[in-house]
């Protein structure tokens, strides 16, 4: 999983960024200021940052220019309500490789940052998830495992399977053999948040599972399941 540093003051676009970041499967460091951008970012860790430029304690354009003079290779998405061409092409000139205005679809931030990860040569985990459905048990790309329940085992080989694609939730709720119009699907929410903390605490990583609202759920990364 790439991890990615987000520079944003508002409190409530911060939190909506940083769980659509997650969503799209990278490991989001947040921090709401300069002096907290230079206390938590590792160049060795980090390597894609969103970085909002009007803040509490300075310009995000000064820290982009620290950051290039110091011959960082970071690729920076600036995001940010100065949206005219002339902000645009100093951002530019100061290093940024992105530049988006708020209010934009989040779906381009997500192409944005694909575009450049690809561009930077950044690879997502390259082994499989892999769900073995015998003894009930996920292994991560990092070798480490979590036995599952039976619910669990049935929710995830539904999603895996169809790896890459949208898994609605009556697909879902039809896999537990259940009812779909007679199911309470806050269950079904209890069960998927249940199942992110006990992926994480097990094995370090997170499920790669993006929630696509008002339609279901995407496993996003290459899966192999044992039958």
């Amino acid at each position: 999983m790439i991890d990615l540093i987000l520079l944003e003051d508002e409190p409530v676009l911060a939190q909506e960024l940083a769980e659509f970041l997650e969503d799209s499967g990278y490991r989001v460091t947040a921090v709401e200021s300069l002096a907290a951008f230079t206390e938590a970012f590792d160049e060795h860790r980090h390597h894609l940052a969103v970085i909002d430029l009007g803040l509490p304690d300075g310009d995000g354009l000064d820290l982009i220019r620290q950051l290039r003079g110091s011959g960082s290779t970071l690729g920076i998405v600036a995001f940010t309500a100065r949206g005219t061409p002339d902000n645009r092409v100093t951002g530019f000139r100061q290093g940024v490789d992105h530049y988006l205005s708020k209010g934009c679809d989040l779906d381009e931030l997500a192409a944005v940052l694909d575009a450049l990860r690809r561009r930077l040569g950044l690879q997502r985990e390259s082994s499989p998830w892999q769900l073995d459905m015998g003894p009930r048990e996920l292994k991560a790309p990092n070798r480490q495992g979590l036995r599952l329940s039976h619910q669990d085992s049935l929710v995830l080989h539904c999603l895996m399977r169809n790896a890459g694609n949208t898994v609605s939730r009556r697909e879902i709720i039809n896999a537990l053999d259940e009812d779909y119009l007679a199911y309470d699907q806050r269950r079904l929410d209890t069960q998927i948040l249940r199942l992110r903390r006990n992926v994480e605490q097990a094995t370090g990583l997170e499920l790669p599972l993006k929630t696509l609202r008002n339609s279901g759920y995407c496993f996003y990364e290459a899966t192999q399941i044992r039958v």
